[in-house]
């Protein structure tokens, strides 16, 4: 499978590592909008080319990967890309997932090709660990705690602040409310009593402190309904101890089962992760191959993760799969 990376950020270079341990893939080229001649790959022989020159290239890739932002990048980027190449992509920004997904759709079909979207871990495995759960144990409830972990969206939102340099912002689910959940009390959780917010912040030399704090404390949509621990450190500490991105989480589906609903089942699955684009750099490459199997079947139009069968993902076929899985 002849691959293409469409950006070249933490996930671009994490779909570039990912490749090398997936031998029935080859990265052709790697697109990017800045300079071409500054962007260094590590894998050598493959050229590093122009977004604008992607078009050029639609018979020598099979699968474009794409690996711009949710915000402003894909929405344009993967209906785009989706009537030239088989497409896969990491969207997550659920409220918005219908209309990409109609938009993605509809190109993939005008260009017979397959485009998956929203691909990752959450949205992702987590979403169908999710279904998963429900499909199982009807009578239950989907728990989702996400962290410890950086979140990149909120650290953003800190450097944004007057007088802030750097930040990192940790999501860390509140212990006791993890354990409820596990002992299949089916609790009804706020916000707040799901997890807490803590933040490291450099700022900058004669910054009113106290003024930051309450800034971030207080800011609508990201921290008003969370309890916020905020630390105040040194670059150098920064780059010591906050220089990488882990993430992880748990969906538990807690369920019934019984004529009279007598029995609790829990279902549990975690993520414990060094690198969070790494990782979703790996489920992406994954479904790549399901995106190239799917339309060497003929299959065009917009997928999810909920859409792709399991056994499309795995470089094995289909007898080595029941011989060594089931």
């Amino acid at each position: 499978m002849r691959i293409g990376i469409f950006g070249y950020g933490n996930l671009g270079r994490g779909v570039e590592s990912a490749l090398l341990q997936n031998p029935d893939m080859e990265l052709k080229a790697v697109f990017t909008r800045r300079n071409p001649e500054s962007v260094k790959i590590l894998t050598d022989g493959v050229p590093v080319l122009s977004v604008e020159q992607a078009e050029g290239m639609k018979d020598e890739i099979d699968v474009m990967i794409l690996c711009g932002g949710s915000a402003t990048d894909l929405p344009e980027q993967t209906p785009a890309l989706a009537k030239l190449f088989h497409v896969v992509d990491s969207f997550d920004t659920h409220a918005k997932i219908p209309e990409h997904f109609a938009a993605v759709d509809a190109s993939a079909k005008a260009g017979g090709k397959v485009g998956i979207i929203s691909v990752g871990w959450d949205p992702g495995m987590f979403s169908l660990n999710r279904m998963y759960g429900g499909a199982i144990l009807p009578e239950g409830k989907d728990y989702t705690f996400w962290g410890k972990g950086v979140s990149q969206g909120h650290s953003d939102a800190i450097r944004r602040i007057d007088g802030v340099v750097d930040a990192r912002q940790y999501t860390i689910p509140v212990e006791d409310a993890l354990n409820a959940v596990r002992s299949g009390e089916n609790p009804e959780l706020s916000t707040r009593q799901k997890h807490t917010r803590e933040c490291f912040v450099v700022a900058e030399e004669g910054a009113d402190l106290g003024r930051i704090e309450q800034e971030i404390k207080t800011m609508p949509n990201y921290f008003a309904d969370y309890d916020t621990t905020v630390h105040f450190i040194t670059m150098e500490e920064m780059r010591q101890n906050h220089s990488s991105l882990p993430h992880g989480g748990v969906v538990i589906r807690s369920g019934k089962t019984g004529f009279q609903k007598e029995n609790t089942n829990i279902i549990e699955y975690k993520l414990t992760l060094d690198s969070n684009p790494e990782f979703t750099a790996s489920v992406i490459v994954a479904y790549a191959r399901a995106a190239y199997r799917m339309g060497q079947e003929g299959q065009s139009g917009c997928k999810t993760v909920l859409d792709v069968a399991p056994a499309y993902l795995s470089p094995l076929s289909g007898e080595e799969l029941r011989k060594s899985l089931l």
